[in-house]
């Protein structure tokens, strides 16, 4: 025999209403979006990379190709030339971008070095020139656009590469501290290149880092001062990263 049913059925116990409560995702964000090629910002940065492949190969051949390549132009310069064509393969391929850390440090150092450049050596003496002119008499003109190419053109075609074609966000503060690495150990290197060239008339490259005219207090403070520089248009520049806004479209 079965038990009857009650005529009353006792009002039931209301569920929760609250939403559960999701866990956090390991998984980035990029994992999940998938890439679009962009050809327009491959080849963007195709001819940004050939640029300043020129304007580094120009240099070398006006001047000494030792002396040429330890300035921090020049070193600067080569290293976007490699990270705008890894980036142009990448934005070609539908690859994922280079991480933040590797493009912003390479954006940070031609900015810098155009900065010091423009406020620091433009009325510098000829000591310190980058390259002597010894292309020839037909190839002295080459030398200007080479240098006008280093410290204008190429750092205002990196900021428009970052600020137009870049997604915003992607720098971090703590990679400011970072980026003064490679600053810290050019200064060292610069000055153990002073040391290992005595009486030559361009041991040293930089005016306010010339030890034989000024000091090495005088040095120390001078590069004192260029590190906070740095560092200050680092923290800038990753200010701006976080505040400027995403672009709508596509390359």
């Amino acid at each position: 025999m079965t038990a009857p049913i009650p005529r009353d059925i006792p009002d039931l116990p209301a569920l929760p209403r609250a939403a559960p409560q999701l866990l956090p995702s390991v998984v980035p964000a990029r994992a999940v979006v998938p890439p679009v090629r962009r050809p327009l910002t491959a080849v963007y940065r195709l001819a940004l990379a050939v640029l300043a492949t020129a304007a580094v190969l120009t240099e070398i051949l006006l001047g000494s190709p030792t002396r040429v390549l330890s300035y921090f132009v020049i070193q600067s310069t080569a290293l976007l030339a490699l990270v705008t064509l890894a980036s142009a393969r990448r934005a070609w391929t539908a690859r994922h971008p280079l991480p933040g850390a590797v493009t912003g440090a390479a954006l940070l150092y031609v900015v810098v070095a155009a900065l010091v450049h423009h406020i620091a050596l433009a009325d510098a003496a000829p000591t310190y020139a980058m390259a002597t002119g010894s292309g020839g008499g037909d190839m002295t003109w080459l030398e200007p656009v080479a240098g006008h190419l280093l410290h204008t053109v190429l750092p205002v075609a990196a900021l428009l590469d970052w600020l137009v074609l870049t997604p915003p966000a992607r720098m971090h503060l703590r990679q400011a501290t970072t980026w003064l690495l490679y600053p810290l150990a050019y200064l060292a290197f610069t000055l153990a290149r002073g040391e290992l060239l005595p009486g030559s008339a361009g041991r040293y490259l930089y005016p306010f880092l010339d030890v034989a005219r000024d000091g090495y207090r005088s040095v120390l403070a001078n590069a004192l001062l260029v590190g906070l520089a740095i560092y200050a248009v680092a923290v800038l520049l990753v200010a701006l990263d976080h505040t400027r806004p995403k672009t709508r479209f596509r390359l």
